[in-house]
This record gives structure tokens, sequence and C-alpha cells, in this order.
């Protein structure tokens, strides 16, 4: 029997093309016509001020703490259940990380205890919107900015998401992106940077360009460029941009196979949603979700660890997914404890998620819909 995997890259666009015509052009180093036609796509779609892309979405959170100028000391919220690439951008500035709870519908950070973690000291609130679901933006950003406290969204998994109408990544003072393999729209390894407040753009350019005015000379500002801030090599190589384009023009076709797939588990699982021992996701009427990925919550971790074991040997990839940062060896060092974060110990443990990606076959699905019914 074929093996699942839990991902594998969906190609449908024109990337291979545009990945030639960079080789031809001679320049498959940063900021070349490829990065450039990315950056503007990106900006129109999504509506910001500037898009910059980067190596990765950890770099692109690593320029959010620089050009928040974080001290060692400063305070930076954000939810325990998360990737570790959130916490580390705040980590290497010295930063003492906040874990905060998550709701137990969405996932995402719990609004209501946001006030209760705010002293003198924060400097950021960084979102995630898990799975491309939306957090609570409306009352997140009252919050922020009834304290004068930025606002950062980790959108690793959200691009094109929505939340009221209105795109995920638009609401902070930054937001960020991943273009890894496993997300919607992939070159590999890639990132970027968006920013809405203008008053980081210029800054961000220079920390991105290893900390020199570089971007500033090619416009013809300056007659030569020199170092003028801290920064680093932050910027994606134009042949990824290639291929990541030829993923961004084919957006609507990626994200519509996505979806039917989406819709063709929840149709099979959501009858359970609350009435027995297998959970499915909440989407909020509030929330046009990314389809990034489809979770189930069993009903304890003996019961998941065994679902893992009998889909890998059916040959099918359902892993699990984060380990509460607040109870990792670091986080521990950094002050986490047991009890301080229920709902993310709770769910952590039961999750698991179900392969998903264009290339998916309607028989493969098939499989894996009948491997979780009879596992019920």
């Amino acid at each position: 029997m074929t093996p699942i995997p839990f991902n594998k890259a969906y190609t449908t666009g024109r990337e291979q093309e545009y990945m030639q015509d960079a080789l031809a052009r001679g320049h498959i180093s940063g900021n070349g016509e490829y990065t450039k036609r990315c950056e503007e796509l990106l900006e129109k779609t999504v509506g910001v001020s500037r898009a910059l892309l980067t190596t990765s979405c950890t770099h692109a959170l690593e320029m959010t703490a620089l050009l928040l100028d974080l001290k060692p000391g400063d305070e930076v919220i954000l939810p325990s259940f998360t990737f570790v690439s959130t916490a580390n951008a705040y980590a290497l500035r010295g930063a003492r990380l906040v874990f905060c709870d998550i709701r137990p519908d969405t996932l995402n950070l719990d609004e209501r205890i946001l006030p209760a973690l705010i002293t003198p000291k924060t400097k950021a609130v960084v979102t995630v919107h898990y799975g491309g679901v939306a957090c609570a933006l409306n009352e997140i950003m009252a919050i922020c900015q009834k304290q004068g406290i930025p606002l950062i969204e980790d959108n690793a998994h959200g691009l094109y998401g929505q939340y009221q109408g209105r795109q995920l990544g638009t609401f902070g003072a930054m937001s960020t992106l991943s273009f890894h393999e496993t997300k919607n729209f992939t070159c590999g390894e890639g990132g970027a940077l968006l920013i809405n407040d203008p008053k980081y753009v210029e800054r961000a350019e220079i920390i991105r360009e290893k900390g020199t005015n570089r971007s500033r000379f090619f416009r013809g500002l300056v007659d030569k460029y020199t170092w003028v801030d801290i920064g680093s090599s932050y910027i994606m190589s134009d042949i990824l941009s290639a291929m990541l384009l030829g993923q961004l023009e084919a957006r609507e076709k990626i994200q519509s196979r996505r979806k039917a797939i989406w819709d063709r588990y929840q149709a099979a699982f959501h009858p359970w949603k609350g009435a027995g021992r297998i959970d499915t996701q909440t989407i909020p009427a509030d929330a046009e979700q990314a389809y990034h990925l489809y979770y189930l919550l069993l009903d304890d971790v003996e019961m998941r660890d065994r679902f893992i074991r009998e889909a890998k040997a059916r040959g099918i990839a359902c892993p699990f997914h984060y380990v509460p940062l607040h109870l990792s060896p670091v986080g521990l060092q950094m002050g986490g404890k047991e009890g301080q974060c229920p709902v993310t110990e709770n769910v952590a443990p039961r999750l698991t998620r179900l392969p998903i990606f264009g290339g998916l076959t309607h028989e493969e699905q098939e499989r894996i819909i009948n491997l979780v019914l009879e596992f019920a």
C-alpha cells in the first residue's frame, strides 16, 4: 500500500518556468526581479504598506524584535502553544517571555487572560493565528491600543485568511509569513515581514540588508552604502522568489483544492463534535480560515498515541503538534511551570493532524477518513 505523507509540496503554476527564467537572467541572489514581483503581489493582495521577503518566518520574527528595539528585561507576551521560532525571536534579544494560555475553541491566544499579563515592562503582544484561524483581533487590538503596546501577528499559517472580512496580517504593527515546505504556498524555505506601520519600513530594509543602507543606494538616494545599524542577511534569494511567485499567482487554485479536502474531512467528522471521544476544529463565524490544517482532539494522550501508531501501521502520517513551550526545557528555565497554561496542557497531548495538501487524491483521503471512522 502506497504511503500517504503528512505533507507534500504542491506545484500547479509557473514555478519551474519562473525559476528557469531567473537562472537565465543571471540574478539569483536577493532583491531581484522575482523578489520585487512577489513583494508587490503581497502588498496588493493582502493590503499592507510594505512586504519584505525573508529567508524564513523565523528571520521575519527576528526582524520584528530588532525593529522593536527589545532589550534584556523587556517582556513579550505570546502563546505557549506555538512553534519555537515565535519565542526564539524575542529570547535572542534578551526579552522575558510571558506565556499566555489559549482558548479551548480556536486554540488561539486567550484575549480574556491577556490584560492580567501586561506590566509596565511589556513591549509587545504576539498572536498566532493557529491553523490559519483568526484570533479575537478586535478584543486584542483594543487591549494593545489602550496600553500603547505594539501587536505582532505571527501569521505563518494564515496567509489569505480573514477576520471580519479583513485580511490576517493587516491588524498588527507588523506580521510575519512562512513559505516553508509545509505551508499552503511554498518555496522550500522562506518567509516575509509585512509592515502596516510605515515608521518601521526604512529601518526594516536596513536590517534585512545586514545593517547597511544598500536599498537607499540602489534607489539613488546615497552615493555609496555603508553599515548604519545592526542587522543580518535576511533576504530571500531570487530563484526561491521565482518559485514563490508561481505559487502565489496560483493562490486561488491552491486554496480551492485545500478547501475541498478540508470540507470533506469536516463533513465526515463534524457530526462527532461534542458528542464522543473525538472532537474537531472550531471555526468562528467571523473568521474565514486559510485551510492550513485539519486536526482532531482525542480523549487523552494514550488514545492519541494509539491512533498515531495505527495510522503509521497503515502507511498514513498523522503527527502531533506543539509541545507547550512553557514546559519545554528552555521554557522551564525561563520560569515556566506546570499548571501555568491549563488549556494548553490539556490540548497539546490530545491533538493530531491529518494529511492535507493539494496533491492528496480522493482515494488517499478516503483511506484516511476510513482509518478515523474505524478507530473511533
